[in-house]
């Protein structure tokens, strides 16, 4: 164990309770910052006619035990035909998602703008608690950890004489970073820009490829793939086996 300390109670007042109240404040403003700056975009029609298609041949292939062979048949030609098969033609006509990206501007420009209001508050906010608080212990973790910890938990203090459950100021940053997401949540609600720009960023790239992820000409050859490899099993001549089963199961659990 190490050296035990006693913490005052001022450095709670002026260090720990004000970069937690800074840093979730910082995370509230980005968020509207992120919403003001994020310019709405209205999916066309050619891109949610895709998303559908995507959509339609999963369902056949999940409920294809409720139609007869024949109908199933059908409809994964339509789906997967060589020639006339609707994956198969929008396969063709997916655009290149890097080629999009080239030629479209206002990527580059929203990408700009989310990394500017989601690096900028954070390296000022660092900044600001390594020019003031700088070796700061700030709080006390009230359950022992190895030393693994330690780098992670006293950033900015070089003293090994100190036990690990021990938190810097700068260590508290980080752990505000990442705490906080869940605060966030119930304050903001989900998908809020205070967790960080991940959705942000996935919300941009589902953009791109037809809404369909970077590469939409791989999404459509694969659920072409997954249909031609359904095998058609119809149901309808077991209902009354399945039926059978289902009831005693039922008289089983209620006696």
């Amino acid at each position: 164990m190490g050296a035990d300390i006693i913490l005052d109670t001022q450095i709670r007042d002026w260090v720990l309770v004000p970069i937690t109240l800074v840093m979730f404040l910082i995370g509230v403003l980005r968020h509207y910052m992120t919403k003001a700056l994020q310019s709405e975009k209205i999916g066309e029609p050619k891109t949610i006619r895709e998303s559908q298609s995507i959509m339609r041949a999963r369902f056949l292939r999940a409920n294809a035990g409720y139609i007869p062979a024949t109908s199933f048949r059908m409809r994964r030609a339509y789906f997967n035909n060589k020639e006339t098969g609707l994956l198969v033609q929008q396969k063709k006509d997916a655009p290149n998602a890097g080629a999009q990206m080239m030629q479209d501007p206002s990527f580059a420009v929203n990408m700009m703008k989310n990394n500017l209001s989601y690096m900028l508050p954070q390296s000022l906010t660092f900044a600001w608690i390594s020019f003031f608080f700088s070796g700061f212990v700030a709080a006390k973790i009230p359950f022992p950890l190895t030393q693994r910890f330690r780098s992670m938990l006293q950033r900015g203090i070089e003293l090994g004489s100190l036990d690990v459950t021990y938190v810097s100021s700068q260590s508290w940053y980080f752990l505000n970073l990442f705490g906080l997401r869940g605060v966030f949540s119930l304050v903001l609600g989900e998908g809020n820009a205070g967790d960080d720009t991940q959705k942000m960023m996935q919300a941009q790239m589902m953009g791109m490829g037809g809404g369909l992820g970077p590469d939409a000409a791989k999404a459509f050859q694969a659920e072409t793939d997954a249909l031609e490899l359904t095998q058609h099993e119809w149901i309808l001549p077991q209902i009354e086996q399945h039926a059978e089963e289902t009831l005693r199961r039922v008289l089983r659990e209620r006696s």
